[in-house]
């Protein structure tokens, strides 16, 4: 049997008030997997662990547990220049995220991938003018008929981003005070509680 594209096993990062400090200040735990291509919407309130998942998950975080794998390939024992090889962070203005350096790159393996299988789009900016939403509704999508997995966090502050999320999205994953909720599709999503809840005004109504 073949490994999933991507596993995500087990991790757990927490934070404490001080270094030095036994008191957890804020907790994150994932558990999960991808089998096949797909996009994935994420969404959750500020501050709920939504770039510190997308951290993890590239390999730019250091979990306090478990692992990230990419095509069977654990991300945080790749080197550092090659784990966007494996998965790529794009941050709002579509920077790409850097990657803190814990350990020596001569301690670490090689990527066995040339480019990126999982790609995620952290809050991405959405220009209303011009196309600019089709052109990376288009992008989302070539780059799931690659058969990559893209991942699509989006903070909703209009009705145009809910849609974005049901035309592009196949799945979904609700992040809240670092415990995440796997929702099976877009209906799922907004009849949620918890979601509606989060979206306020923005809710759908029956």
């Amino acid at each position: 049997m073949s490994a999933p594209l991507l596993a995500v096993e087990g991790l757990v990062k927490r934070y404490r008030r001080r270094r030095w400090s036994s008191e957890v200040a804020f907790s994150l735990a994932a558990d999960f997997r991808v089998d096949e291509p797909a996009t994935i919407g994420v969404l959750g309130p500020n501050g709920s662990g939504k770039t510190t998942l997308f951290e993890l998950i590239t390999g730019g975080n250091a979990p306090s547990a478990g692992r990230v794998m990419v095509a069977g390939q654990n991300i945080h024992r790749v080197r550092y220049r090659e784990r966007d090889r494996l998965a790529v962070h794009y941050h709002q203005s579509y920077q790409v995220r850097k990657i803190r350096r814990t350990r020596p790159a001569f301690m670490l393996e090689r990527a066995t991938r040339e480019s990126p299988l999982v790609h995620l789009f952290d809050e991405p900016q959405f220009n209303t003018q011009d196309g600019y939403i089709g052109f990376m509704l288009n992008f989302f999508r070539r780059l799931r008929r690659d058969e990559r997995i893209v991942f699509l966090c989006l903070h909703p502050t209009e009705s145009y981003h809910l849609e974005i999320l049901r035309e592009t999205c196949e799945r979904f994953i609700f992040v809240c005070r670092g415990t995440l909720t796997l929702l099976p599709d877009y209906d799922a999503l907004v009849h949620d509680e918890r979601v509606q809840s989060y979206l306020g005004r923005l809710a759908p109504v029956d």
